[in-house]
């Protein structure tokens, strides 16, 4: 069946790794104390040492909501004061337009908070891409490793599971989004280095994407 919604992760799927290790995770660590300091009402969900807690979440790579959500707030400034520009694969840009165009109904599922996948898609070098995109989820619909957190956004946003395609490099996403009835695809990023998985399809680019599900491509 060919996939009336496209539901995409960011991190090794439309955006290289190296970004965000490279850029976000250090600007984020070096005003980690500032912020702190700040006393922002979203540290009260940090325990103490607060600091030491949040750096270490950070350094073990750690999917938790209150440190996504802080990381996205300093994120912010950064984006908004030109030090940091979003990175995407030079393919995901025209692919999302010429999906959106065609009608598909676009989705965003990351680890990352909803106001940092705003960020990101709405400074990157091929403009503000927020616009492509009619709803953005994070860990707070449920963790990307369970079945549940992809029925619940297909439900949520009135898709029957078998009609979204599901995008992302990790082949445990793509293992629960299978589960709950939705179609998978995994990115394999030369970039990136992803180990291809034997139980999704595959695809080097979106371009390839499209092709191989029957989806507009340039």
């Amino acid at each position: 069946m060919k996939p009336a919604a496209i539901l995409t992760d960011i991190e090794g799927t439309t955006t290289p790794i190296a970004f965000v290790h490279r850029v976000l995770f250090p600007y984020a660590r070096a005003r980690m104390a500032e912020f702190v300091a700040s006393g922002h009402a979203a540290l009260a969900e940090v325990p103490e040492p607060r600091l030491e807690t949040l750096l270490g979440w950070m350094d073990r790579d750690e999917k938790i909501t209150a440190l996504k959500t802080i990381q996205g707030i300093i994120w912010e400034k950064g984006y908004k004061s030109g030090a940091i520009t979003a990175e995407l694969y030079e393919d995901v840009p025209p692919a999302l337009r010429r999906w959106a165009r065609a009608g598909l109904r676009l989705f965003v599922y990351s680890s990352g908070s909803v106001p940092a996948q705003r960020l990101l898609f709405g400074h990157t070098p091929a403009g503000d891409l927020t616009g492509l995109f009619q709803a953005y989820f994070d860990t707070r619909v449920g963790p990307k490793r369970e079945a549940s957190s992809y029925a619940d956004i297909a439900r949520g946003v009135n898709v029957p599971p078998e009609e979204m395609l599901f995008l992302s490099d990790v082949e445990a996403e793509l293992d629960a989004a299978k589960a709950s009835g939705l179609q998978t695809c995994q990115l394999v990023r030369a970039e990136d280095g992803t180990a291809a998985s034997a139980r999704h399809e595959t695809a080097k680019d979106f371009d390839d994407v499209a092709r191989k599900f029957g989806l507009p491509h340039g």
